[in-house]
This record gives C-alpha cells, sequence and structure tokens, in this order.
C-alpha cells in the first residue's frame, strides 16, 4: 500500500467513524428530544440531509477533488437539494417530508453505492457501504410508499433509517481498522 494509499484509508476510517457517530447522535436526539418538541423535530429533519451534503463534500475534498469523486460530488447536490425541499415541505405535511426522504434515500444510496464499488478496488472494506448504498435505495421506496398511506408518519420513520446507516458507517470503519491491524502485524 502507499503512502498516499494508506493516507487515505485513514482518512476513510476516521470519516465513517465521524458518520456513525454523528447518526448515533442524532438518532437519539430524534427519539428522545423530537417527540416533546415539533421545531427540534423539523431542525433535525432538516439537519440530517445537510449533515449529509456537507460530509460528502468534505469527503471529497479530502479524497482527490470533485473529478475523482463525481458521485459524491452529484450526492453533496442531491442532499442539498432535499435540505431545501425537507424544510419546504415542512409547511405542507410529515407524508410530503417522508416522500422527499424517499426520493432523497434512492438517489443518495445509490451514489453511495457507485463510490462504494470505485473505492473497493483501492482500499478493500466497502461491502458494508456497498449494502448501506442498496439498503438505503430500497428503504427510500418503502419511504414513498409510506407517504402515500393515510398515516402519518414521524421522525421516528427516519430514525430507524439513520440508525442502520449508523451501523453500517460503524462496521466499515472497524473494518478498515482491523484491515490495517492486519497488514501493520504482517509487516
Amino acid at each position: 500500500m502507499t503512502s498516499d494509499t494508506a493516507d487515505h484509508a485513514q482518512w476513510l476510517k476516521q470519516y465513517y467513524f465521524l458518520r456513525a457517530a454523528f447518526s448515533v447522535a442524532w438518532v437519539i436526539a430524534a427519539f428522545t428530544l423530537a417527540p416533546s418538541s415539533a421545531a427540534i423535530a423539523a431542525t433535525l429533519l432538516v439537519a440530517y440531509p445537510a449533515w449529509d451534503a456537507a460530509a460528502n463534500y468534505l469527503d471529497t475534498l479530502r479524497s482527490g477533488g470533485l473529478n475523482q469523486n463525481r458521485t459524491q460530488g452529484f450526492n453533496v447536490l442531491v442532499s442539498l437539494a432535499t435540505t431545501i425541499a425537507v424544510l419546504l415541505a415542512l409547511q405542507a405535511s410529515m407524508n410530503w417530508v417522508l416522500g422527499i426522504f424517499g426520493a432523497w434515500a434512492i438517489l443518495s444510496g445509490l451514489l453511495q453505492l457507485g463510490t462504494a464499488i470505485r473505492r473497493w478496488r483501492s482500499f478493500g472494506a466497502q461491502w458494508a457501504m456497498v449494502l448501506s448504498g442498496g439498503q438505503s435505495a430500497l428503504a427510500g421506496g418503502f419511504f414513498i410508499f409510506q407517504a402515500t398511506t393515510p398515516m402519518s408518519p414521524t421522525i421516528a420513520n427516519v430514525a430507524g433509517y439513520a440508525a442502520v446507516g449508523a451501523i453500517y458507517f460503524l462496521v466499515s470503519a472497524v473494518w478498515l481498522t482491523v484491515s490495517a491491524w492486519r497488514q501493520s502485524a504482517a509487516l
């Protein structure tokens, strides 16, 4: 493994741990704080895709820029558009919000899948991100279906999705950590 590849693998490990930590904190807030305040729930629903945009942008910068990471660059745009759409949809209904989250989950999941497949060649340990991208796209379809039903969704619908995402990011970070330990032990 070259020095640049090792540095990037270290970055990915830190990035995945950061993504997992944010998602865990978001899920905790969604289950503990959001039920008592519509304003907190709304803030969390807007913050989630905004954070995804910021995190993907940071990773893009640390991973060679937009030209080398087009799937992530597009994911930044999709997440920013989702942030604005959620902000507007909150004025209408939670069904609209959940439908927007569904469309976002499909698009961002497919883009994450593309990023993971590209990274697999260089870093391995991307199987969890491949699964996460595929699962996200499937969950998005389920969100869209739920949004068309008469039930009134809550932030808990999205929190379950975020919790599963946290697990995938954590598994990827741990997998990269173990891989690095194995490589250093083999030397």
